[in-house]
């Protein structure tokens, strides 16, 4: 898919201005010549969260979050780059064309864009089912029992999907979607599911609907319950998947819980959509629930993006334990700590809920243990526990599940603990575990190569990562790199000079490669916007860091400076390189002579290059 072009990049950017951007989020409060705000991306008593309107970025001085508004879009609502600039794009009315695209790339577009309304559109058509078809009053009935009111039911778009065979698909056409969008829309199911040009009717019908949305919030597919006990059908259906729509990389309510997830860095996890609406609506909004009770690894990677923990609310039947364990080894994979939490007999979250309140729910999540021991109280509740062969099959077990951590230290801690729970000797859970990680692990690069078809990621899931750690850089290259990014002479000295065989050679060279092929931006209208635009999140926050700081006096000295700097230091380097080979005792007397010569030369040169302008720091 073609990229957007920069020209269009900076006519956003020039469009929004960053404190409306972001005061559309959460309030800001202006502090002098800047704004200040509780940050949004840790927990703080005191604001240290700024936005510059004059340099058009943001910075937190206590987590070190910071950059332009798009990276601000992007860590926020946990989107790509080009997901931020076409919703900043829309935010000021610009329109992206889409260049460059093929015939192919085109339709595939279009068709998206008009599935995603089409999506939207028939939330709306079930919702006003519920809200005012008659024949749709036993649904209205089932979530007022299951204490859900109307206000709810509006704010989670709950709907009806009526009796009948094609409701929906004469509605659809009478709003204007051919043919070839409702049967790639997966609303409609065939007479011959091998042949997709047979007669269609509703997929939907006399159920209870629930709106899927993808992480920003947009409807890609639905579940819809069944309402009448007696009646033939699987209780729950779901959309099948869809360009739109892949199960196993969707999470209901992320869209809806994603800041909790990050002010807790815990996430429950419920196995259906009532669970879920009922303890978000009670308060308890650090909730989400997979489509299907096993987490992927999908599923898990999204979720590591929020959170460090996991707590697993299934039920308490043999369905719920297999449940957790089929979840484990995504979970774990992604170093996420996993805990098990143990509902009272025949309770859900929504039952507990309802019946006795949020804080009697907390405190069954606050209860919950660490998966690992929830899993030796089961194998050890088994007949026979006791003897040698079920204590030795229980060791194997625990050992498999071990094996899915993939941090070795940790992954030793635990077998240390827990072999005094199954008293054997640590070192032999230890092995074990250590065998099964090796196993697990290659059987995962199996899978992984076996996946490596180019194909496309699904569009209903994001594919941000973390943000990486705050780049640690050295004190010459972060004073060059402060000048360059705020004198535009001493840019255009260094860019005079053979920079690129210099840097090449410099650790953390690519730091000062990063301005110098982007030193253009810096001399254009709204520099940072353009010049942080495209950058990684590591480089940004650093470039970002720099920016606050006040450039020193004389940048052109100071630059000249740095730049001998790097030349000595890398003229050492060299000398050290000679001086290792001179220890090579087979060396004759005319090599290690030539060898000598060589570091005196090298010697020289150090000595003859300018020293500091001003002491480096």
């Amino acid at each position: 898919m073609a990229l957007i072009p920069d020209e269009i990049i900076q006519q956003v950017a020039a469009a929004n201005d960053i404190v409306e951007v972001i005061g559309s989020y959460f309030p800001l409060k202006r502090a002098g010549p800047t704004y200040k705000a509780l940050c949004p991306f840790h927990q703080e008593r005191t604001p240290s969260f700024s936005v510059n309107p004059a340099r058009q970025i943001f910075k937190c001085f206590g987590c070190g979050a910071g950059g332009s508004m798009f990276r601000f879009v992007m860590d926020y609502e946990h989107i790509e780059f080009t997901a931020a600039v076409r919703k900043l794009a829309e935010r000021v009315g610009i329109r992206i064309e889409r260049e460059e695209l093929s015939p192919e790339d085109r339709h595939r577009l279009d068709l998206r864009r008009r599935l995603l309304s089409l999506h939207a559109e028939a939330a709306q058509f079930f919702h006003l089912q519920l809200l005012r078809n008659p024949a749709a009053q036993i649904a209205r009935d089932y979530l007022k029992g299951r204490g859900l009111n109307v206000e709810i039911a509006k704010s989670w778009l709950l709907g009806y999907a009526p009796e009948g065979w094609d409701h929906l698909l004469r509605w659809a056409h009478s709003r204007g979607f051919s043919q070839e969008e409702i049967n790639a829309s997966g609303l409609v199911s065939f007479k011959d599911p091998e042949n997709p040009r047979s007669d269609c009717y509703d997929r939907f019908r006399g159920r209870v609907m629930f709106p899927i949305c993808n992480d920003t919030g947009e409807v890609i597919a639905f579940s819809g319950r069944i309402l009448q006990p007696d009646a033939k059908g699987a209780k729950y259906v779901n959309s099948p998947e869809t360009m739109l729509f892949t199960k196993g990389a969707v999470l209901f309510g992320l869209h809806r819980s994603k800041r909790a997830l990050i002010d807790k860095k815990s996430a429950i996890v419920c196995e259906g959509q009532i669970d879920l609406i009922t303890a978000f609506e009670a308060g308890v909004q650090n909730v989400i629930a997979p489509q299907g009770t096993a987490f992927t690894s999908k599923q898990a990677h999204i979720l590591k993006r929020y959170v460090e923990e996991v707590i697993l609310c299934f039920d308490s039947d043999a369905a719920g334990e297999k449940a957790a364990e089929r979840s484990l080894p995504s979970l774990l994979a992604e170093k996420l700590a996993v805990r098990v939490a143990s509902l009272p007999a025949g309770e859900d979250p929504d039952s507990l809920i309802r019946g006795q309140g949020a804080d009697a729910f907390r405190a069954q999540m606050d209860a919950a243990r660490d998966f690992f021991d929830v899993q030796i109280d089961r194998l050890a509740a088994q007949p026979g526990f006791d003897s040698a062969r079920a204590r030795a099959a229980a060791a194997q077990k625990v050992a498999e599940a071990l094996g899915f951590i993939s941090d070795n230290l940790l992954r030793e801690m635990h077998s240390q603990r827990l072999a005094l729970r199954l008293e054997i000797a640590p070192q032999e859970l230890a092995t074990l575990s250590a065998q099964a990680a090796t196993r697990h692990r290659n059987q995962g690069d199996r899978n992984l190569g076996e996946r490596r078809d180019g194909s496309e990621t699904p569009a209903s899931g994001t594919q941000t990562a973390p943000p990486p750690e705050t780049i640690k850089a050295d004190p010459s290259i972060a004073l060059l790199a402060l000048v360059l990014l705020h004198s535009t002479e001493a840019r255009q000295w260094i860019l005079e000079e053979e920079w690129e065989s210099r840097l090449k050679a410099e650790p953390q060279g690519e730091l000062i490669e990063a301005i110098l092929q982007r030193s253009h931006l810096l001399d254009a209208p709204n520099p940072l916007n353009g010049f942080l635009t495209g950058l990684d999140s590591a480089l940004e926050r650093f470039f970002v860091e720099l920016v606050e700081k006040n450039a020193p006096e004389h940048p052109l000295a100071v630059a000249q400076d740095c730049w001998n700097e790097l030349e000595r230091r890398q003229l050492r380097r060299r000398i050290d390189v000679i001086k290792a080979r001179q220890r090579n005792p087979s060396l004759t007397l005319e090599e290690a002579s030539a060898l000598h010569q060589q570091i005196l030369d090298l010697q020289k040169r150090v000595s003859d290059i300018t020293r500091p302008f001003s002491p480096l720091r």
